[in-house]
């Protein structure tokens, strides 16, 4: 008999994968054609991807390193409040623990015997799993999401600077929106496997709101009506 196959596990890095990919896809191209939308000639639009491709993975392992901190530091405060409290009013939160399983659905009785034995096997891990509500899977790690938000960042905005490298530049915001969509779509399609979601849904949310991005981008460009040679 097989295990059940869960993708939980994965939801700490595929959140900032995902994040970055299509961060680095959407943004990348809506810089390529904002500048393209006034320009002339194409070493503005390469040196302006080029820049927001190095600048932008930068910021998201800047971000999601500091921001996953946060999150660990407050989970570290949480631990360590916690294993005073075993120390000092161990009866208290037993009853505590007790009363969780109470609200879970168990007979009073029986959620006290519970909490009795997961308190004699690990009362921190009891306490840390069923009252903090952190656990392996939500376990903040922010080197983990630092590199797997940059990196895949890179991948993501590496795509629209090939596009403005080889690209006519006549055409250039036509040809930026066609692969981002086609380049969204598939990181959409990617990601809603890995996670085990429905595909559609995925593919539709990001662009669409690409879309926008990309549009917004352009009119921006149209509308300081600036030539850059």
């Amino acid at each position: 008999m097989e295990l059940e196959k869960h993708y939980i596990n994965r939801s700490g890095w595929l959140r900032a994968a995902v994040l970055g990919a299509n961060d680095g896809i959407i943004s990348t191209t809506s810089l390529s054609i904002g500048v393209a939308a006034a320009s002339l000639t194409r070493d503005p639009v390469v040196i302006a991807t080029l820049a927001g491709v190095v600048a932008g993975a930068l910021s998201m392992a800047a971000g999601e390193y500091v921001s996953v901190s946060s999150q660990s530091d407050v989970e570290h405060a949480d631990l360590a409040r916690e294993i005073k409290e075993l120390q000092e009013i161990p009866d208290i939160e037993l009853e505590e623990l007790a009363k969780i399983y109470v609200k879970r659905g168990l007979s009073t009785e029986l959620a006290k015997q519970v909490a009795i034995e997961l308190t004699s096997h690990n009362a921190l891990e009891a306490h840390t799993r069923d009252e903090l509500g952190i656990n392996e899977f939500s376990k903040a790690k922010p080197f983990q999401a630092a590199i797997a938000s940059a990196g895949s960042f890179i991948v993501g905005g590496t795509l629209p600077l090939l596009i403005a490298f080889f690209a006519p530049i006549k055409e250039m915001i036509f040809y930026q929106y066609g692969f981002s969509v086609v380049f969204l779509a598939i990181s959409g399609s990617l990601a809603a496997k890995v996670g085990g979601s429905p595909v559609w849904k995925s593919v539709a949310r990001i662009c669409l709101w690409g879309t926008f991005a990309m549009v917004m981008s352009a009119l921006v460009g149209y509308l300081f009506g600036v030539n850059v040679g």
